[in-house]
């Protein structure tokens, strides 16, 4: 008996069907992430456009811009802006030369709430949420990156979700490891984690396609001096080993 081409090509019926055990087909335009091992997980191929993607962190720093570089300077490339919304410090200049990114098309916004407030560790400014929803939906923008809390509001996060619809370039929220026991509308999530010296761990936690059972590590561009490097990987190895030892003096957070 002859099977229906519906049955073995779902997508035949409506491009946003898949089979559960196949990554889901892109539905919009992706950015090449840099990171070969990662495309191969993500539907199509890279970083979505017209949908949000949350990367959950345990604290800033921990690789989150290094990992993101090369998407944003491929765009920066095509003469398009960039907009950090609300970063947890002042960006470096030289240290983001060194990422191949240009300052001069990095616009940085700050919400008018106290930066240091009990509350804006708590829930994102409203005046923050309203400049996000409008730079999405205005068509001027390469990348969005916002750094907003764990406890976003979720009609907040649907009217995100609606206005990336609009976006024709990839949307990142950046917010703490605790959201992750949150439900959320973004179709990509990912958690990270240090995997080592300029490695980065990561565990995608929801995709349009099948779960990945096992995270994926990527080797990031180092920042790490020498001696820096070293003293990390020896730290690492004496922790291993249970052997306490000083922290590394020279980081930088990227």
């Amino acid at each position: 008996m002859a099977v229906s081409p519906a049955l073995s090509e779902p997508e035949v019926l409506h491009p946003a069907l898949w089979r559960a055990h196949q990554l889901g087909p892109a539905r919009a335009p992706v950015f090449d992430t840099g990171f070969a091992a990662l495309d191969a997980e993500l539907p199509g191929g890279g970083w979505p456009a017209r949908a949000l993607t949350e990367l959950l962190l345990p604290h800033p720093g921990v690789g989150e811009l290094r990992l993101l570089a090369p998407a944003l300077a491929a765009l920066q490339g095509q003469e398009r802006s960039v907009i950090w919304f609300d970063p947890p410090a002042e960006p470096c200049a030289w240290a983001l030369e060194a990422l191949g990114l240009r300052a001069r098309q990095i616009v940085v916004v700050r919400s008018r709430a106290a930066l240091k407030s009990r509350a804006r560790e708590i829930l994102p400014a409203a005046d923050t949420l309203w400049a996000l929803e409008q730079a999405l939906q205005s068509g001027h923008v390469g990348a969005v990156l916002a750094w907003l809390p764990a406890r976003l509001p979720g009609e907040a996060l649907r009217r995100l979700q609606l206005a990336a619809q609009a976006h024709d370039g990839p949307a990142f929220l950046l917010r703490e490891e605790a959201a992750r026991q949150r439900p959320s509308v973004a179709p990509l999530r990912l958690l990270l984690a240090s995997a080592g010296p300029d490695l980065l761990r990561m565990r995608l936690l929801k995709r349009r396609g099948p779960p990945l059972a096992r995270p994926l590590e990527v080797a990031l561009a180092p920042v790490l001096a020498a001696p820096a490097l070293a003293r990390s990987r020896a730290g690492r190895r004496a922790a291993s080993a249970e052997v306490p030892v000083p922290a590394p003096a020279e980081t930088l957070p990227l």
